[in-house]
C-alpha cells in the first residue's frame, strides 16, 4: 500500500497535463500512486494519461464516460485510492520539487495528523510566481498537531483541497466527498478542518497554482458563479447536523459574506445584467444563515452592508464615481509629475553654473539601495582619513535607515539630490549615477565596481543577447567616459575592465574597500553577528548565495534547502541570500533556514557564516579573503545554460575555490563527509586566493582616499597574502565528525579538480 495517493482530475488541460504529471512522478519520495481521472475531456488528456500509465506502473488511469466536473472526478479517484494519505492536484498545477518528501517528513514529525495544510504560490502566465499572502498562518512554531480551535486563522487560508494532505481513514470515517458544481472546494475544505481531530501545518510551498490567461475559473464570466450559494448551503447544513460544530457558525457566516462580496465586486465574474440578481440572492442567504457573534473588521463593513442591504444601485453609483475620480486623478498626477521634473531640471542647470564645493562628496550604491559595498566602505574612510570632506549618501526611502548618523541623507529626484550631483567635487558609486548627470570640469568620479568579473560584462555582452536584453551600449560608453578612477582587486579584473569598459580613466589596483572588514574583524564581532542572526551555538552556518540568471524571467533556487538540511541533520543551518535582482526572499525562514536577503550587509553575513555555497556569484572572490571553505554547486544542465546565455571568463569547475558539486546529492555528501573543509578543498582555495586576492589586505579604502583626495601618489604597501590573518569562523574549532547515516550519491563526488 503506497504512502500517498495523488489524485488529479483532468478536463481540457492537455497543454499543462504533461508538466503536472511529471511534477508528481519526479518527486524524490517515490512511495505514491498517481490516480489521473479523465473527466470526459474532449481533448488529448486521455491519450496523455494513457502514455504515462504505459511507462510508469504508479499511474492509475480512471475514465469517466462524460464530464461531471472536478468534484465527482475527485470522488472517482478516491474510490480507487489505496494510499495512507490523499493529495489532490489540479491538472494544470504542479508540485514543487521535493514537496512529497517534505510532506512525508512533516507528517511523521507531527504524529500522523488527520490533515496537514501546506503552502502554495500563484504562478501567472507571465512567469511571475507569488507566494500565498497568508503564509504566516502556516507557521510550524508552537505545538503540533492541534485542533482548529487552537489555530482558527487557518480558515483564512484559501479553501481548496489541493493545499492539504488528508488521512484516508479520516476521510472515510467522516464520509467526506465532493459535491458537483463550480465551487466544490468550499463544502469540502471547511468540513475537513472542522471535523479533524488533529491538524498540522507545513511552512513550505508545495504547489504551484497556475493562473491561466484564459480558461481560469476566476477569470470566467458565467452564471455558474451562482453555484457559490448552493455550496455554502451545504456547509451550513453540515454544521447544523453536528451541534458540536455550532461554535463555527459566526466564523463561517463572515467568510460566506466575504466570499459573496468578492464574487460580486470582481467585474470579470458575473455576466452583464446578473449582478442585481446575484446581490438579491446573496441578501437572502445572509438573512437565512445570519450568525451574530464574530466581529466584522472596519475594512469589511461596507462589503457586509452591500450584501445585507442589497445595495446594487448604490454600489454602481460609487463605482462610477470612483472610476471618474481615478481618471481625473491620473491626468492631474501626470501633469504634476511633468511640471515637477521640468522644475528640477531647471534647478539642476542653475546649480551647474555655481562653483564646485571642494569639501563635498556624494555616494551611492546599487541604484540607490542603501549604504553598502565599496562606496559604503569608502564613505567611512573619507570621514576617517579626510575629515574635512562632508559626505552625503543617496538612497531611496526604504533604505534611508542604513545611512550612518554623521552622513547627510539624500533621496533621489529631490532638489537636494540634484544640487549634490551638480556641486560636489567627489562622486562615488559602484554603478552609474543618473544618466542625466553632467560631469563638470573639476569633478572626480570614482567607479568602485561591485565584484570580480566571472560572468561576461560590458561590451562582451554584445554577443550575448539573452543576458544583454535591451542594453544600450552607446549609453554604457557615455557613462564610462565620466569615470576618473576604477578600482580593481586583482590583475584579472584590471584587464577585464579595461577591455569591456574602454575609457581614459585610471585603474587603482588597491583591492576592494568592502573587503577591508574581513581583515579587521575579531572573534567577538563574529559571535555578535551570529547572535543577531539567530544562529544556534555550535552549529555550522552555510551561506547560500546563488547569482542572478539574466536569461530567466523568474528566479528560483536550484537547491531544495529543506531537503538538504533534513539529510545533514540539526548541526547545520543555512543563511539564504537572494541576488538583489531576485525581487524577493530566496526562502522562507524556518527553524534552520534563515532568509537574509534583506540584510543590509553581505560582509556581515560572510563573517557570521562558516562556509559559502554558490554557483557563479562574484561573492566567492570576496569570501576567499576570509580563507574559509567555499563549495560550488553547478549542475551540468545549469552550467551549460549559464555558459550559453551569459558566458564566463574562465571555467570555474576547472579552477574552483573549493569542492564542486554537480548535484544536490553531491553537495549534501560534501558536507556530510567533511570534504567541504578537507585538505584538497584547502589546496584549491589557496590557489584561488593567490590569483584573485593579492591586494585585499584591509587597507584598500585608505589607499583610495590617500590617492584620490589627499593626492599621495605612492600607495600604502600591500601586506603579503601569507602574512594576513583573517578572523576564523565560529566552526573552525568544532570537532565535526562525518555523518555516516547520509546516503551516498550514485556518482562520485567532484572534490579533486585540476589546478
Amino acid at each position: 500500500m503506497p504512502r500517498f495517493s495523488v489524485i488529479v482530475p483532468a478536463y481540457k488541460v492537455q497543454a499543462y497535463l504533461h508538466e503536472c504529471l511529471e511534477s508528481v512522478l519526479s518527486q524524490s519520495c517515490p512511495d505514491l500512486e498517481l490516480i489521473v481521472v479523465d473527466d470526459g475531456s474532449p481533448d488529448a488528456c486521455g491519450e496523455i494519461i494513457g502514455e504515462f500509465a504505459a511507462r510508469d506502473a504508479r499511474v492509475r488511469p480512471v475514465r469517466l464516460a462524460e464530464s461531471q466536473g472536478p468534484g465527482p472526478a475527485r470522488n472517482a479517484g478516491m474510490a480507487v485510492a489505496t494510499g495512507d494519505y490523499l493529495l489532490f492536484l489540479d491538472g494544470d498545477d504542479t508540485l514543487t520539487p521535493g514537496a512529497v518528501e517534505a510532506i512525508a517528513d512533516r507528517l511523521k514529525e507531527t504524529g500522523e495528523p488527520d490533515v496537514l495544510v501546506y503552502d502554495f504560490a500563484v504562478t501567472h502566465w507571465s512567469g511571475e510566481a507569488v507566494r500565498n499572502a497568508l503564509a504566516a498562518q502556516l507557521t510550524e512554531q508552537g505545538p503540533a498537531p492541534f485542533r482548529l480551535e487552537d489555530r482558527p486563522g487557518l480558515l483564512r487560508v484559501l479553501m481548496v483541497a489541493w493545499n492539504k494532505a488528508h488521512r484516508r481513514e479520516f476521510v472515510e470515517r467522516e464520509g467526506l466527498s465532493f459535491p458537483p458544481g463550480f465551487y466544490e472546494d468550499t463544502p469540502w475544505s471547511y468540513p475537513v478542518l472542522m471535523a479533524a481531530e488533529t491538524v498540522a501545518t507545513l511552512d513550505r510551498v508545495c504547489v504551484h497554482y497556475r493562473q491561466r490567461r484564459q480558461g481560469n475559473i476566476l477569470r470566467t464570466s458565467s452564471r455558474r458563479h451562482f453555484d457559490v450559494f448552493d455550496q455554502y448551503d451545504r456547509v451550513f447544513a453540515y454544521v447544523d447536523a453536528r451541534p458540536e460544530l455550532a461554535q463555527w457558525r459566526p466564523v463561517l457566516f463572515r467568510r460566506m459574506v466575504d466570499h459573496f462580496s468578492t464574487v460580486f465586486t470582481k467585474r470579470d465574474r458575473l455576466p452583464h445584467g446578473t449582478r442585481a440578481e446575484f446581490l438579491r440572492r446573496a441578501r437572502a442567504d445572509y438573512l437565512r444563515h445570519r450568525s451574530p457573534g464574530h466581529p466584522v473588521p472596519l475594512r469589511s463593513r461596507f462589503r457586509h452592508s452591500l450584501v445585507r442591504l442589497s445595495l446594487h444601485r448604490t454600489y454602481r453609483v460609487l463605482e462610477s464615481a470612483q472610476r471618474l475620480g481615478h481618471r481625473t486623478g491620473t491626468v492631474a498626477s501626470r501633469l504634476a509629475r511633468a511640471l515637477r521634473a521640468a522644475a528640477l531640471q531647471l534647478h539642476y542647470r542653475i546649480q551647474l553654473r555655481l562653483p564646485l564645493r571642494e569639501d563635498r562628496a556624494v555616494f551611492a550604491a546599487y541604484w540607490n539601495r542603501g549604504h553598502s559595498c565599496n562606496p559604503g566602505a569608502l564613505e567611512e574612510a573619507f570621514r576617517t582619513y579626510a575629515p574635512h570632506i562632508r559626505t552625503a549618501w543617496i538612497a531611496t526611502a526604504e533604505h534611508q535607515h542604513t545611512i550612518p548618523t554623521g552622513t547627510r541623507r539624500l533621496r533621489p529626484g529631490t532638489a537636494a539630490y540634484w544640487t549634490a550631483l551638480a556641486r560636489s567635487k567627489y562622486l562615488v558609486n559602484n554603478v552609474n549615477f543618473d544618466r542625466r548627470l553632467v560631469k563638470r570640469p573639476g569633478q572626480v568620479f570614482v567607479q568602485t565596481q561591485h565584484g570580480t568579473p566571472l560572468k561576461h560584462m560590458g561590451l562582451d555582452l554584445q554577443e550575448r543577447p539573452a543576458a544583454a536584453r535591451d542594453m544600450d551600449f552607446a549609453a554604457l560608453l557615455d557613462g564610462v567616459d565620466k569615470w576618473d578612477y576604477v578600482l580593481s582587486p586583482n590583475r584579472h579584473t584590471t584587464l577585464t575592465w579595461e577591455r569591456v569598459y574602454p575609457g581614459t580613466y585610471t585603474t587603482l589596483p588597491y583591492g576592494y574597500p568592502r573587503n577591508d572588514r574581513f581583515q579587521r574583524a575579531t572573534s567577538q564581532d563574529v559571535h555578535r553577528l551570529r547572535e543577531s542572526l539567530g544562529i544556534p551555538e555550535g552549529s555550522v552556518a552555510i551561506l547560500y548565495a546563488p547569482t542572478h540568471r539574466d536569461y530567466r524571467r523568474t528566479q528560483r533556487p536550484t537547491l531544495d534547502l529543506d531537503r538538504v538540511l533534513r539529510r545533514l541533520g540539526p548541526r547545520f543551518v543555512v543563511l539564504a541570500r537572494a541576488h538583489y535582482f531576485h525581487g524577493g526572499p530566496l526562502a522562507t525562514s524556518t527553524g534552520r533556514i534563515i532568509d537574509v536577503t534583506g540584510h543590509p550587509s553581505v560582509e556581515s553575513l560572510c563573517l557570521a557564516s562558516d562556509a559559502l555555497v554558490t554557483d557563479y556569484s562574484s561573492l566567492m572572490f570576496d569570501y576567499a579573503n576570509l580563507d574559509r571553505p567555499i563549495v560550488i554547486h553547478a549542475t551540468d544542465d545549469d552550467h551549460a545554460a549559464y555558459e550559453a546565455a551569459r558566458g564566463t571568463y574562465f571555467d570555474l569547475r576547472a579552477f574552483p575555490p573549493g569542492a564542486v558539486a554537480r548535484s544536490e546529492d553531491e553537495l549534501t555528501d560534501i558536507f556530510a563527509t567533511g570534504h567541504w573543509r578537507g585538505s584538497r578543498s584547502t589546496q584549491l582555495r589557496s590557489a584561488f586566493r593567490e590569483r584573485f586576492c593579492p591586494y585585499d589586505d584591509g587597507r584598500a579604502a585608505e589607499r583610495v582616499v590617500r590617492r584620490v583626495v589627499l593626492g599621495e601618489m605612492e600607495p600604502v604597501p600591500v601586506l603579503p597574502l601569507a602574512e594576513r590573518c583573517p578572523v576564523p569562523s565560529a566552526a573552525a574549532a568544532l570537532d565535526l565528525a562525518p555523518l555516516p547515516s547520509v546516503p551516498r550519491p550514485s556518482s562520485p563526488v567532484a572534490v579533486v579538480e585540476t589546478l
